[in-house]
């Protein structure tokens, strides 16, 4: 130990005086993505050749920054990463000397992943995409990453995302923030990541990182995966500390995997669980914190599965209800019983979701911002300097949802609490619950969405629909694969199940993707830069 601990601190004095960061090589604008060394590596094929010493963790990291500079920010311009941890390489190069000296800290160790911009990560800018927090660092990691350093993995850097997890306008653009830009689709260039966690899926998909972390409270995980065509895994609530990540809703919030497969994303999830006394939901004592979810994995997962489908989710999108067809036929010939299934109080939620989230949202970013020291302390602050800023800010969709939650109370209005009560209890217990156990049902299954509509800044988003709305609701885990492809476009396959069913769903999730292999890395099919049309004010009279 001793020897470790003198040649850790040699090599933090001799990188310390070293330049930190990417370098920049300038491809030719416009060039398509060059072959990878690392392209669809998996973590056991990384881990397999750094411990046979064909690779270290300093070389892995470099390339995938070259890899940023070559096609994030020149080549196709996917805008994904919003910044590069300026200590890649010098958290890299330590992880090297530890394997050297056989303190290998299990599958993470050397493993480059993204953040997505509301995780709160030294020594980096943590801004929910607002150019109010461009300047704002935390003095501290979030819980997560924290963990995932422990874990031993390399923090490359932050993803972009929809500014503020797409919750400030209710004709928002997915995948636009006022510090990042428009985040663009790598299957088809001009077609939307979705969000809020777009950076973090178009990263993953595109082989900018070996894995990353998104956060959901309503689709931001599970939406961006499906039509990138990865892996998103939406924990129970309370699975993972949300401490020192920029909230929206207490009772919805939840950090998750996004991985090209299901087995890296349980290596992840291992890693994130546990409990924090900074997250008080994390106090559930239904879950086990030493949970091996990768080890539980097993092929054959769907032989005497009972599995759910929602056949009324079939009709969000027809080349969807195809895909989830031949998913469900695939199932049946693997051994599930598929039966179709109702959540009987399907939608009943809605306008309670929508009170709770305005209450929670301005309660839940000034308790962060107050407490973590930002620029900027109240919603009402945010709400003055996007008016200050608005040709910047607001050139496209104003800032309705930010005012609506600018006029609510605090969480002691009995209108918030009969809300947050009725959602959960309507979405939970009485929706998913009752699915599930009226006949003895391991999962629901439905489409996660359609397929990646076209990007359009002035007009908003034009979302197909999703299949996944209850899970994020009532709390509970949602997991999604992919399943196929509408015209090149990925489509994905949601997974839901009762609280604390992580395990269950990743071994029905494992068993579907190792019968279909569905994944298929992006073709970058050029078409119109919205971020050209993102660059022109808006007309006078812009909302907000």
């Amino acid at each position: 130990m001793r020897t470790t601990r003198l040649l850790l601190l040699a090599l933090m004095l001799a990188l310390g005086a070293c330049q930190q960061g990417a370098p920049e090589p300038a491809p030719a604008e416009g060039a398509l993505p060059t072959e990878f060394a690392f392209a669809e590596a998996d973590i056991d094929d990384l881990q397999a050749r750094m411990q046979a010493g064909e690779l270290d963790s300093r070389t892995l990291t470099q390339a995938y920054l070259d890899r940023i500079a070559a096609i994030d920010k020149a080549g196709p311009t996917l805008n994904a990463v919003i910044e590069v941890n300026p200590q890649a390489l010098k958290e890299a190069a330590l992880r090297d000397v530890e394997r050297k000296t056989n303190s290998v800290r299990g599958p993470l160790h050397g493993i480059p992943i993204l953040l997505k911009d509301n995780i709160g990560a030294t020594p980096m800018a943590n801004s929910a995409g607002s150019l109010a927090l461009e300047d704002f660092r935390p003095a501290s990691d979030a819980t997560l990453v924290r963990r995932l350093r422990e874990a031993g993995a390399v923090i490359l850097g932050k993803t972009n995302l929809s500014e503020w997890a797409n919750f400030r306008s209710t004709r928002s653009v997915s995948g636009w923030s006022g510090r990042g830009g428009q985040t663009r689709n790598p299957y088809a260039l001009d077609r939307n990541p979705c969000g809020s966690s777009s950076g973090s899926a178009v990263a993953v998909s595109a082989n900018l990182a070996t894995a990353a972390i998104g956060t959901e409270t309503n689709g931001s995980i599970i939406c961006p995966a499906a039509v990138n065509g990865v892996v998103g895994l939406k924990p129970t609530v309370g699975l993972v500390s949300r401490q020192g990540i920029i909230p929206l809703s207490y009772s919805q919030d939840s950090a998750g995997p996004m991985t090209r497969s299901v087995a890296d994303a349980a290596y992840l999830l291992s890693a994130l669980a546990g409990r924090d006394e900074a997250d008080p939901a994390t106090a559930n004592s239904a879950w086990n914190t030493s949970l091996d979810y990768h080890s539980r994995l097993q092929p054959g997962a769907l032989k005497g599965a009972r599995i759910g489908v929602l056949r009324s989710k079939m009709a969000i999108n027809a080349d969807a209800g195809a895909a989830m067809e031949v998913a469900l036929q695939t199932m049946r010939e693997a051994g599930a019983t598929i039966v179709d299934a109702e959540i009987p109080t399907e939608g009943q939620w809605s306008e309670d979701q929508r009170v709770l989230l305005l209450y929670e949202f301005k309660a839940g970013l000034e308790r962060y911002l107050q407490q973590h020291d930002a620029p900027l302390r109240t919603l009402s602050q945010l709400i003055g300097y996007n008016q200050q800023y608005a040709a910047a800010e607001m050139p496209f969709f104003g800032q309705e949802l930010f005012e609506q939650a600018n006029a609510k109370g605090g969480l002691g209005e009995m209108e918030y609490i009969t809300a947050r009560s009725r959602a959960r209890r309507l979405a939970g217990p009485e929706g998913i619950d009752v699915a599930l156990k009226s006949q003895r049902l391991d999962a629901l299954v439905a489409p996660a969405t359609g397929p990646a509509w076209i990007t359009d800044p002035r007009a908003g988003d034009d979302f197909p629909g999703a299949g996944y709305e209850a899970a994020a609701v009532a709390g509970y885990p949602s997991l999604t694969v992919p399943m196929g492809s509408s015209k090149g476009l990925p489509l994905g396959i949601v997974f839901m199940g009762a609280a604390w069913s992580e395990p269950r769903l990743l071994q029905l999730g494992y068993a579907y993707e190792q019968l279909t292999l569905a994944r298929k890395p992006p073709t970058y099919r050029p078409g119109p830069d919205p971020r050209k049309a993102a660059a022109r004010p808006a007309n006078a009279g812009a909302e907000g």
